[in-house]
């Protein structure tokens, strides 16, 4: 299988391009550029560009999508129909020989989408490299989503899947599965934290401050309702 990724400068935001061999169809995940070097790859290996499929409509997934429009006017967009962006509904396919298929998995947005195909998972937002996605982006839903979405879907896939994050660095089920700091806490390995903290101006208790894709933190937070939120580690000031 052929696969190539473009990470953007500024929000470090994966796009990639797939295709079973050179010389035949493929496909892009996301668009959130640049694409340059994902036509540069698809010119070289004589890859036809036949779908793009998104895994949710935030901008920085997304930005380029008039750009991939232009290169290849007859494409197809696939999306979630809960995502508000100009898109087919996603259903199974084939392209190539590739069979491609998807997991819903809310959390980060409401129709977020993680593709699977054959060995691999495109994540988008859901599952990153020591870290998951957040649950306080445009059109979220909610703490218990994201991780049923993780503990329930993606943590359900063979532990050699690799998985290809919408964010900087790959991974794989079963690493995640060992090291993510969330999921062994989940997993009830580690144990919660009980630290009171403010985060997002309101008073909480820190349950987790873990690490993020950008080299940052992502904080699980219990707020005093007893509600449970992901939220920017830079949104949390510890109090001790």
């Amino acid at each position: 299988m052929l696969i190539e990724r473009s990470m953007s400068d500024g929000f470090l935001t994966n796009t990639y391009l797939v295709a079973a061999a050179s010389g035949g169809p493929g496909f892009l995940v996301d668009a959130g550029g640049p694409m340059e070097p994902l036509f540069a790859a698809a010119d070289r290996e004589s890859v036809d560009v036949t779908h793009l499929l998104l895994t949710h409509h935030h901008h920085d997934h997304v930005c380029e999508l008039g750009a991939v429009k232009a290169r290849c006017p007859g494409i197809t967009v696939l999306a979630h129909p809960d995502e508000p962006v100009e898109a087919e509904a996603f259903a199974p396919l084939d392209v190539g020989g590739l069979s491609i298929d998807a997991l819903h998995t809310p959390g980060h947005s409401a129709g977020m989408l993680n593709f699977t195909v054959e060995g691999h998972v495109f994540t988008g937002d859901t599952l990153f490299k020591n870290s998951v996605g957040g649950v306080r982006a445009p059109g979220s839903t909610s703490y218990a989503d994201i991780r049923s979405s993780i503990m329930d879907g993606l943590m359900s896939l063979d532990h050699a899947t690799e998985v290809h994050p919408g964010h900087t660095d790959p991974t794989t089920i079963g690493d995640e599965w060992e090291h993510n700091r969330f999921i062994r806490v989940w997993r009830g390995l580690d144990p919660e934290g009980d630290e009171p903290c403010t985060a997002l101006g309101e008073p909480a208790t820190l349950v987790l401050l873990g690490d993020d894709y950008d080299g940052g933190h992502k904080a699980w937070v219990r707020w005093a309702d007893g509600r449970d939120d992901i939220v920017p580690g830079s949104q949390v000031e510890r109090q001790g």
